[in-house]
């Protein structure tokens, strides 16, 4: 029968070599990075990427408008999608009325699959009137935010655990040499014992 005694890393004992103090330290040191380190690296990286994403919808914001335009040629054919997705955007000739001018312009933007000559669209322009994509929405930024923090964790951890698998393999190395050291010194004993 097996005997587990709890803790005997910690306290005094004849068997207990230094590598086996240092993997008890360093398996605290790993739970509480684990515990405590790796969610708030996540947080952390959460609330950089939330900041630079809103900082990046507000510019974007602020350098797009979007005005009513009417196709000069057909965007190409709807894709169809097992899961009925979002389809995919064309970039395609227009022409649109300036809302502040009332000048006539062409030029290309991007539309919705399947859109035919002569329909109108909604579509997003920068300062430039070059066609671009819609700003980032808030759903767009805290997707962005919450992937990256995801990641950043699961990166963490990663990291964490594979110092850990690393430490032991060389903490195991430590105990096997120091056991080799204190059998060197025993051996001989033995070897007197039974002749």
């Amino acid at each position: 029968m097996r005997t587990r005694v709890r803790g005997w890393r910690w306290r005094r004992n004849p068997l207990r070599r230094r590598s086996d103090v240092f993997e008890a330290w360093a398996t605290l040191v790993v739970a509480v990075l684990l515990c405590v380190g790796v969610p708030l690296a996540g947080a952390m990286t959460s609330v950089r990427a939330y900041e630079q994403a809103r900082a990046q919808a507000t510019v974007q914001r602020a350098e797009r408008h979007q005005v009513s335009a009417v196709l000069l040629e057909n965007a190409p054919a709807a894709v169809t999608s097992a899961e009925g997705g979002k389809q995919p955007l064309y970039r395609v000739r227009i022409q649109w009325t300036a809302p502040d001018t009332g000048a006539t312009h062409s030029g290309r933007a991007l539309v919705p699959a399947g859109t035919r000559q002569g329909d109108r669209a909604q579509v997003w322009l920068d300062r430039q009137d070059r066609g671009v994509e819609a700003p980032m929405t808030d759903t767009m930024v805290w997707q962005h935010t919450l992937t990256t923090g995801i990641w950043a964790t699961g990166g963490a951890a990663t990291v964490v655990l594979l110092g850990k698998v690393v430490m032991r393999r060389v903490s195991e190395r430590h105990r096997m040499a120091e056991w080799e050291r204190e059998w060197e010194r025993t051996e001989p004993e033995w070897r007197n014992r039974t002749r």
